[in-house]
């Protein structure tokens, strides 16, 4: 005869309850289900005695929407557009627009989440970016009878309107979000529009307080953006977001640095930017040309993207048109 301990017990009756609610999802079973999942985490070392009885999920009363957590900056904006910010009651920490959202409380970084921060806040649905992990998290917050939505759309200008969609159909928004796709068709056409800025070779740079500088390479929404605005990655030949020597920075040859607001003042402003070792001898670095962004309005790839490029565009096309006429007095 096979004696089991209690929490392997209490993880076989979790195991279950999980089955049994993938075919039925009442209150009683989800309510079924937490209670066992919050008892295992218990008596497996992932949750506190006293954490567990402030996890249960909040009930939806009938006729109620949903109190609602985001996570994703993208995703914020886009229920907030949508009309639903006053259902959302928490965050992430890439959550810094609109501001009456940057204000709730935050359960920490997007990419690191803990489920016990996540649960505390109660929410009765979470809508979670693509980017949102890990999985583990992710799975013990929808076992919690939590309603979980993920995105499938990835931070994509491409994929801009799928998001959109995505989150109308969940919120019982399909009207709102018809709208909203429209209007940001319209700004993507004018995008489009516009003339590409040939030639001009951009250097994308990430930087945060306490960390080291990076450019954007292939495979990084700071392509994407480049891309859209017909312009040339000076950093094409990288894969992903990587830190550049000195003389990597001059065999690049950029004619403009783009960066945060936030980065530069984390660099210590503008003189500060060309002390970076070997960018004073680039094209970028001579003339003093780099162009500061609203980097959420800008990388978030949400509602606010197509604007910023086009503002973008708009910033860069006069330093395009300089570049296009010195390489043709250089020509031969």
């Amino acid at each position: 005869m096979t004696v089991l301990t209690s929490k392997h017990a209490l993880g076989h009756l979790y195991q279950c309850a999980s089955d049994a609610v993938l075919g039925y999802r009442s209150l009683r079973y989800r309510s079924l289900r937490y209670l066992v999942l919050a008892g295992y985490l218990v008596l497996s070392g992932g949750l506190s005695s006293g954490a567990a009885a402030a996890l249960e999920p909040a009930r939806v009363e009938e006729g109620t929407t949903p109190t609602t957590l985001v996570l994703g900056g993208d995703v914020a904006e886009i229920v907030a557009r949508l009309g639903e910010a006053d259902t959302v009651i928490g965050r992430d920490d890439t959550v810094t627009f609109p501001p009456a959202l940057a204000r709730l409380p935050s359960i920490g970084y997007l990419r690191r989440l803990s489920g016990e921060s996540v649960l505390s806040l109660h929410p009765q649905r979470v809508i979670a970016s693509a980017s949102a992990g890990p999985s583990e998290v992710l799975a013990q917050i929808e076992a919690s009878g939590v309603e979980l939505i993920t995105l499938q759309s990835q931070p994509r200008l491409a994929e801009l309107d799928a998001k959109v969609q995505e989150i109308a159909q969940a919120l019982d928004r399909e009207a709102e979000g018809d709208a909203l796709v429209a209007e940001l068709d319209a700004d993507q056409e004018q995008l489009r529009s516009l003339s590409p800025l040939t030639g001009l070779r951009i250097m994308f740079m990430l930087h945060h307080s306490g960390m080291t500088p990076m450019v954007g390479g292939q495979d990084t929404i700071a392509q994407d953006i480049i891309d859209a605005l017909g312009a040339t990655n000076a950093f094409a030949t990288l894969q992903g977001y990587k830190s550049v020597s000195a003389e990597g920075l001059i065999s690049a040859a950029p004619d403009v640095v783009i960066l945060s607001h936030d980065g530069l003042d984390a660099l210590g402003g503008n003189e500060a930017l060309w002390q970076l070792p070997g960018l004073a001898m680039t094209p970028a670095g001579q003339s003093h040309h780099f162009v500061a962004v609203d980097e959420v309005a800008l990388m978030g790839m949400g509602p606010r993207t197509p604007r910023a490029l086009i503002k973008l565009h708009h910033a860069l096309s006069p330093l395009a048109r300089n570049v296009s006429t010195e390489n043709m007095q250089a020509a031969p």
